[in-house]
């Protein structure tokens, strides 16, 4: 039996590699593309770069000049930054809210959250351009406030579930020793939620930084985020498209949400376990 528990395991191993290869092999091509000159990635898509085809940071420096790469970089960092700690802040206090004050009205507060999480966008996604365009939120700050909107579900059934872990006691003699609501908040429960919070801030941070449709339709192409520039890029005639600058921008686009996501997940599974605490 446990020689056919190793093999399994073995075997199993095997598989994930496999797969891992498989997953990799996409964002390997376009890594390599990147340092082709463009006259030889439509050609030669999977040979690796030689003296004839490298063409160094060419594309790179191009793809940073390019319909205005940098700017919208800029200006997905902050939409980005601002929009996850503006979900973790709301939503972790809106939880702790739910949780401790339990009543009809936390009930149903809770379960809107919950439902709000199998509303399809495109359900909404032309009443909500609308009201954004008619209050005048179709800017970088407005789409911030967006972000919260429809971050806010899952960030609030996630956090709500570790909450319930936490013992009440702690809040309790908290209380006793003079802090307030706010206090024993940020002193106390904020700090414990750190897996949870840090696991909502990464699946929020992935999806806001990748995000196409959401800012195309409030921000259009007057301020581009990341996506947005990267889809303007290969707008063209036949054969014109710069392949090359699209793949720089595509790795450079990449980069941040990966060093981002390999300096946190060791939360994830931790964060995910516990936010699916039942209470």
């Amino acid at each position: 039996m446990n020689a056919r528990s190793r093999a399994l395991d073995r075997a199993l191993t095997v598989l994930l590699a496999v797969l891992g290869l498989l997953f990799l092999v996409p964002i390997a091509l376009v890594v390599l593309n990147s340092f082709k000159s463009r006259l030889y990635i439509s050609g030669e898509p999977f040979a690796l770069p030689n003296a004839q085809t490298f063409v160094g940071l060419e594309n790179y420096l191009r793809g940073l000049t390019s319909v205005g790469f940098a700017a919208a970089f800029g200006r997905s960092l902050f939409i980005t930054v601002a929009s996850v700690a503006l979900i973790v802040l709301c939503t972790s206090m809106t939880a702790w809210y739910i949780v401790r004050v339990r009543n009809r009205t936390t009930k149903l507060l809770y379960y809107l959250f919950v439902f709000s999480m199998i509303v399809p966008f495109q359900m909404v996604m032309f009443t909500m351009t609308y009201v954004v365009s008619q209050i005048g939120f179709n800017n970088v700050f407005g789409i911030v406030v967006v972000y919260l909107g429809f971050g806010a579900g899952l960030s609030v059934f996630m956090l709500s579930g570790f909450i319930k872990s936490i013992p009440l006691e702690i809040e309790e003699a908290a209380t006793i020793d003079g802090c307030t609501p706010l206090q024993c908040f940020f002193r106390v429960v904020f700090p414990v939620l750190r897996p949870t919070v840090i696991t909502v801030a990464i699946l929020n941070a992935m999806w806001i930084w990748n995000d196409y449709l959401l800012p195309y339709l409030i921000l259009g192409t007057r301020q581009k985020t990341v996506p947005v520039a990267i889809q303007l890029s290969m707008q063209g005639a036949y054969g014109s498209t710069d392949y090359g600058g699209l793949m720089a921008m595509l790795v450079l686009a990449i980069i941040p949400i990966i060093v981002f996501y390999l300096s946190c997940q060791k939360y994830i599974i931790k964060g995910v376990i516990a936010g699916a605490v039942k209470g």
